[in-house]
């Protein structure tokens, strides 16, 4: 009998182990996985493109390149960011999902010029 008994364990126990394994690597790639990247320049105190369209209801990183010699705060109240960005430098911000609509943007420092918005669809 206990030869009858391995022979059922194991093949249990190794389709038990197959799963189990193929349940982490799906975890491991779900956690690797990436959110998509958009950018926005600031070229002489404006954002370019002043209007960003991006995915509704998926995260995303919002890369900001500061391609002026002075500083820039990229700030909005709506998407509840604010983040200085040195001269000739890039922050990265990551953004949570967001509802189908229109979300101001501006930059701080030079708010006459420095306008945009990112709209969700």
């Amino acid at each position: 009998m206990g030869g009858t008994m391995q022979r059922r364990i194991l093949p249990t126990l190794a389709l038990v182990l197959a799963l189990a394994g193929w349940g982490a690597g799906l975890m491991a790639g779900a956690a690797l996985a990436e959110p998509p990247t958009f950018e926005v320049r600031i070229k002489a105190h404006r954002f370019e493109p002043a209007v960003l369209v991006v995915p509704a209801g998926q995260m995303f990183k919002l890369v900001v390149h500061n391609d002026d010699p002075t500083p820039e705060e990229f700030e909005s109240h709506s998407l509840k960011r604010e983040k200085i960005i040195p001269g000739n430098s890039s922050a990265t911000i990551y953004i949570a999902a967001l509802k189908p609509g229109t979300y101001e943007f501006f930059g701080e420092f030079n708010e006459a010029t420095a306008q945009g918005r990112i709209v969700a669809r």
